[in-house]
């Protein structure tokens, strides 16, 4: 007996096309709330940045006196400052400014205007912020209280994908003493987080003199000197290197600055620039141009007014 199975067949057909159409709908709509996560973290990012450099000049005067040591004390009674005094006794040499000792970039820092409760409600894990002239990189710095790897993949008011943030690992203290603190952030395609940073492929922009600027709540401007931006393998620096240690630490430095050397990547040395064990650094971490996975991009800065 012949039996017509066209009508089942039709069936399977059609679920096959229901369950294909709700999948593309599933996927256009997770898309879409990416894309639109992605454009809410960019213009949260654009209104701090502009809050941030909404600076009078009164403010930019108060930023530079922040960073400058105090050189004018109250009068004695005698009419002579503690150092008039030794001076007159011959106790003391103070014939040296100490102003004349502070980097011009230090006492130039440029003022950010940063209202930390307001970053904090924006995000309370916010602690710093970054600015690199040069590059479109002026952002907050954040370090997740319990796990390193959330902002990788999360945004600035919590959302899953990109473009994430700038961010540190609890390897690091929120101080900026460690001997190497490490930041990170994508290579987005459109110049935001840490896309610019490959301006530094540039050997001029290296050559010539560049600043990364740290600002902390604690109202201090750390001005960093860049030296170093090369391709370097894709390990974790701070799990790596015990920095600690002194011995390790100078080899790793000396290993920076034989990279021009050394590697038959891309390294911009600025070798006018000494940098020992005693100095500070920071290293910004990023993907290179293609994006291998073996490799990242890093720019490294010693700091000049510990």
């Amino acid at each position: 007996m012949y039996s017509d199975n066209r009508g089942s067949g039709n069936k399977i057909w059609l679920y096959a096309g229901m369950v294909l159409a709700v999948a593309a709908v599933i996927g256009a709509v997770c898309i879409a709330v990416r894309y639109k996560s992605r454009i809410d973290a960019e213009n949260t990012y654009r209104e701090l940045s502009e809050n941030a450099n909404a600076v009078s000049e009164g403010q930019q005067q108060e930023t530079v006196e922040a960073v400058l040591p105090e050189t004018e004390t109250e009068e004695t009674p005698q009419g002579l400052s503690p150092e008039g005094l030794l001076q007159a006794s011959g106790e003391g040499d103070v014939s040296g400014n100490d102003e004349e000792d502070i980097p011009e970039a230090v006492s130039e820092a440029p003022g950010k205007s940063l209202d930390w409760d307001e970053l904090h409600q924006t995000n309370p894990d916010i602690y710093a912020w970054i600015y690199v002239p040069g590059t479109s990189i002026d952002y907050p710095v954040l370090q997740h209280p319990s796990s390193n790897e959330y902002y990788l993949n999360h945004n600035l008011d919590g959302s899953y994908g990109f473009p994430g943030v700038i961010y540190t690992e609890n390897y690091n203290s929120k101080d900026f003493t460690d001997p190497n603190t490490v930041l990170y952030g994508h290579n987005m395609d459109n110049t935001t987080m840490f896309s610019t940073l490959h301006n530094f492929r540039n050997p001029d922009m290296v050559s010539e003199p560049h600043y990364i600027y740290i600002y902390t709540e604690d109202g201090r401007t750390l001005v960093y000197e860049i030296y170093a931006a090369y391709i370097y393998p894709s390990i974790h620096l701070l799990l790596n290197f015990d920095i600690d240690n002194d011995y390790i630490f100078e080899q790793y430095l000396r290993n920076i600055s034989n990279m021009d050397i050394t590697s038959t990547d891309l390294a911009n040395i600025r070798h006018d620039i000494d940098v020992t064990v005693d100095d500070r650094i920071i290293t910004l971490s990023t993907c290179t141009t293609d994006h291998d996975a073996s490799k990242r991009f890093l720019v490294t800065g010693v700091l000049l007014n510990p």
